[in-house]
């Protein structure tokens, strides 16, 4: 695997998303059999309008002064979405990205504003996330649904709870999207700080322990957390129907409140109820 900040990040990348389109898909039907699926790099080239050298050369990590405009026409050829797009950016330049990166504090903190709007939301789960995936800040009902309070500080951490966590498999019943999603978030901050040392040594022990973990992050899927869906088998209240919206805190840009939206009226929203008056007593 790549230490982050590799220059084989982009490279990975960009034939990862080679060997998914079918060149029928850009008008490149009957152009003799192929050994490795998906595009080559000489047709990438061509359809972006650019020449093969230097496509070559942005593969290899060697295009750091590549202009916004080759890599719209990249990511147009490879059907990039705007998540995908973001990434491509980020890891094309990443002597850019550094800089932007550079002055931030490294220690993570929840302003009390924040840690009192988590303590005035009663009726649904909620968490602050931070760089990493860590779990910074939490209410009472997120406590009680996800137990973030009995957790070494360590352990805070989404990506270890899904891969290292045995328990993790029997909370989420659909575990092997929860494990992608997460993969796939966590692979944006690697995009965005790709010299981070914490990150690489998290990646690294996430390797180690999980063989789910390296093939999923070998794939180079990128994708925010918008909002969505989750189950959860809760061991007190049995299982959760959990929407979610994930909303960036104004003024902490790598900060993310999330909250767990349960259905008016629903099974879910009352075991919700139920698991508050419990954690209570």
């Amino acid at each position: 695997m790549n230490a982050l900040g590799d220059t084989g990040d982009i490279g990975d990348f960009l034939r990862s998303r080679r060997a998914r389109i079918q060149p029928e898909e850009v008008g490149l039907a009957g152009h003799g059999r192929r050994r490795v699926p998906g595009l080559r790099r000489e047709e990438v080239a061509q359809l972006a309008g650019v020449s093969v050298d230097y496509y070559i050369r942005l593969e290899q990590g060697r295009g750091t002064s590549v202009s916004d405009a080759v890599l719209d026409s990249i990511a147009r050829v490879l059907h990039l979405d705007d998540t995908e797009q973001g990434y491509l950016r980020a890891v094309a330049r990443p002597a850019e990205t550094r800089r932007r990166a550079a002055g931030r504090p490294a220690a993570q903190q929840v302003r009390p504003g924040l840690r009192l709007l988590l303590a005035t939301i009663e009726k649904a789960p909620a968490f602050v996330l931070g760089r990493r995936m860590d779990v910074l800040a939490w209410n009472p009902l997120g406590d009680a649904v996800v137990g973030f309070s009995a957790m070494a500080p360590k352990d805070r951490n989404m990506p270890r709870q899904v891969f290292l966590n045995p328990a993790a498999r029997d909370l989420y019943p659909d575990w092997p999207a929860v494990a992608a999603e997460t993969v796939a978030y966590l692979r944006l901050d690697a995009g965005d700080h790709p010299q981070d040392p914490q990150l690489a040594t998290l990646v690294g022990e996430l390797s180690l322990g999980s063989e789910d973990f390296r093939r999923l992050w070998a794939d180079h899927q990128v994708r925010e957390k918008r909002h969505g869906a989750k189950r959860i088998q809760h061991p007190v209240v049995g299982e959760l129907s959990l929407p979610y919206e994930t909303l960036t805190v104004a003024g902490e840009p790598e900060q993310a409140l999330v909250v767990y939206t349960p259905e008016p009226g629903s099974v879910t929203e009352e075991r919700l109820r139920m698991l508050g008056s419990w954690a209570l007593t």
